[in-house]
């Protein structure tokens, strides 16, 4: 088989993927809209979603993880949520999955790392994009409530993660 059938190949099988990881990423996104998590602090949601972005990170690579968290944020933007929520997130997704490559990248952690990087840096772009449309940088405080937060979630979604990367062949 020629050099370019494979490499159309396994750009299909990308791309067929990516299409499967969207809409499983939006059917997370909708059962943890389900979910009522009852705490103090506003906003807080498991992150159920970021089990697809991790294991498209993992598997897939970061392009096609950049496309799928675009295509779930905007489609459960558009079905569940407004555009406040649309740009709340794509911050904290551009954040988030920069960061979970750069450590993915270095190698210093297990995906539950890497996972947990992931959470506190989403939480961070979205603290980052309050302040900035709020203009006040006092929200800023919430930070820390967000990143213990943030990492407790990022390490119930790593190691989830974790398994599922085991055990998932393609």
């Amino acid at each position: 088989m020629s050099e370019n059938k494979v490499n159309s190949v396994s750009q299909n099988k990308i791309t067929a993927l990516s299409g499967v990881f969207i809409a499983l990423a939006m059917i997370l996104s909708y059962l943890e809209n389900l979910i009522p998590i009852n705490v103090a602090v506003p906003g807080v949601k498991l992150g159920l979603a970021n089990l697809v972005t991790i294991v498209s990170l993992f598997k897939l690579g970061l392009k096609p993880t950049i496309v799928i968290s675009i295509g779930r944020i905007v489609l459960s933007g558009v079905l569940f949520g407004n555009v406040t929520v649309i740009i709340y997130s794509l911050a904290g997704a551009f954040l988030s999955i920069l960061v979970m490559y750069i450590v993915k990248k270095i190698k210093i952690f297990t995906v539950t790392g890497v996972s947990i990087c992931g959470a506190v840096a989403h939480n961070f772009g979205q603290i980052i994009v309050a302040a900035l449309i709020l203009e006040n940088a006092n929200i800023m405080y919430y930070m820390l409530v967000l990143a213990a937060i943030g990492a407790l979630a990022g390490t119930a979604i790593g190691i989830l993660s974790g398994i599922i990367l085991k055990n998932i062949r393609f």
